[in-house]
Order: C-alpha cells, then structure tokens, then sequence
C-alpha cells in the first residue's frame, strides 16, 4: 500500500478539486455539474478561507482524495460546527485509509480550535455506502432532517 500525506489545499490543487467534485456529483447523484461553475466555486472558496477550507490527501504529488470544511454559526452553542462537505476519495485508494485520514486531519484542527463545537455532514440519503464509511468513523445519524429551497 501506498502512503500518503494531507494538507490544506492550496491553488496548485484547484483541478484535482475541480475534477473531483465532478466525479462526486456524479457518483453520488448522477448529477452532471457545468465545469466552470464548479471551478468558480472552487476558486472562490481557495481565495477565501471564510468561504470554506479544502483538505487534500496526495500520494506523493497526485490527489487521491478531498473534502471542504465550511462553518455555520451555532447561537445555542456560541461556537462554530464544521460542516464536512464534497467528500470523494479516487476509486483506487477508497477503502485505504485516505478518509480517516482526512478526517483525523480535520478533527485534530477543529479540537486545537476554540470556536468549533463539532462536525456536522449530510449525504443523499440513498448513498449508503457513504453513510457506512461514515457511521464507522464516529459520525451518527442525528435528529435533523435537512430542507431546502432555491431562490434563484
């Protein structure tokens, strides 16, 4: 098996970003993502970390795996839950290790961190393989549903 390490993204990830949260959208709701729109995104949140924070898994210089943390204010806890997002792992290395990894990356920042309270993610709710991978790394189901509307 090969090893490998896990940072915060910087700009020279931005395609393997891109490139994987078209995979992942596609994987996991069979949704075809306009590319450009999703490199705007991506760049938007690289250019600015109160958007959100990439963290990146690499096997020497190639990405093998991601995930976005953004932040949601909680006012009954007057602290921040992380919100685990866009999580995809390259086919190849899934069930290596790359997750845990990512996570324990992201768990050691938010406890050395004053201002979070906890990870929150969701999943579509027919991506069970996800929800296994996530149940077996301490996350569990909670009582919320989650709605949404669009207003463009």
């Amino acid at each position: 098996m090969s090893s490998f390490r896990v940072h915060v993204a910087s700009w020279e990830d931005a395609e393997a970003i891109v490139a994987f949260n078209l995979a992942l959208a596609w994987e996991s709701e069979g949704l075809t993502l306009d590319p450009e729109r999703v490199r705007a995104g991506v760049e938007a949140v690289l250019r600015d970390s109160q958007k959100g924070r990439y963290w990146i898994a690499k096997n020497g210089s190639t990405p093998v795996g991601q995930l976005l943390i953004t932040r949601e204010w909680s006012d009954w806890r007057a602290r921040y839950f992380w919100w685990v997002q866009s999580v995809y792992v390259a086919p190849s290395w899934r069930g290596r290790g790359v997750f845990r990894a990512l996570l324990r990356e992201v768990q050691a920042a938010a406890r050395a961190s004053s201002d979070v309270c906890g990870l929150r993610l969701y999943v579509h709710q027919e991506n069970r393989m996800a929800m296994a991978v996530y149940e077996r790394t301490g996350f569990r189901r909670a009582a919320y549903a989650i709605y949404e509307r669009d207003c463009a």
